[in-house]
């Protein structure tokens, strides 16, 4: 899956954004440079379990071993306290990553309920587009049986292009669902 989605961004994104953008050179054509999927986990202050349960979903997802992540200050009125487990990310690049955004694509945004395509207008004036998911079950890797609590997740995609327009362009053409 990853190597057709490679082979297509060599095929056909790369040169149709050299046309569209007037690029010099190859090197200025903008790729994706990896995508970080972020979960964070509130409950994670009272209940231990719920962060092996978040590693464990993120595991099944990307494929590859999550990093927890702790606090970095301390707030009195969430009772967290600096160093506490609060989530996991997992940074994807190469072909773990091109794998990933076809199931992503393809598999899992099809099955959210209502599904009409991802905001276009969530790009952060860099070439990076963010988008949320209020639910890991539209993941097939996911077993409903076996969660314990439905999750959201964030998913950034960090490119190489200056610009939102060229980054919009970029994930259009690799397949990105978007609203119009």
């Amino acid at each position: 899956m990853a190597a057709r989605l490679k082979e297509m961004y060599v095929k056909e994104v790369a040169p149709a954004l050299m046309k569209k953008f007037e690029y010099k050179s190859v090197m200025q054509i903008p790729k994706l440079d990896k995508i970080v999927i972020n979960v964070g986990c509130g409950e994670a202050i009272t209940n231990s379990k719920a962060i092996d349960a978040v590693v464990s979903d993120l595991k099944q997802i990307t494929g590859q071993t999550p990093v927890v992540c702790k606090a970095k200050k301390s707030v009195a009125n969430f009772k967290l306290r600096e160093g506490m487990v609060i989530g996991a990310k997992v940074t994807l690049r190469g072909d773990r990553m091109y794998e990933f955004l076809d199931r992503l694509f393809n598999l899992a945004l099809p099955r959210v309920r209502d599904f009409r395509g991802i905001n276009p207008n969530s790009f952060d004036g860099r070439g990076n587009y963010s988008m949320g998911i209020k639910e890991q079950l539209i993941f097939p890797e996911i077993d409903y049986d076996k969660i314990d609590k439905v999750r959201g997740m964030d998913i950034c995609f960090v490119t190489t292009a200056k610009s939102d327009e060229e980054a919009r362009e970029l994930l259009a053409l690799m397949g990105a669902p978007f609203a119009r």
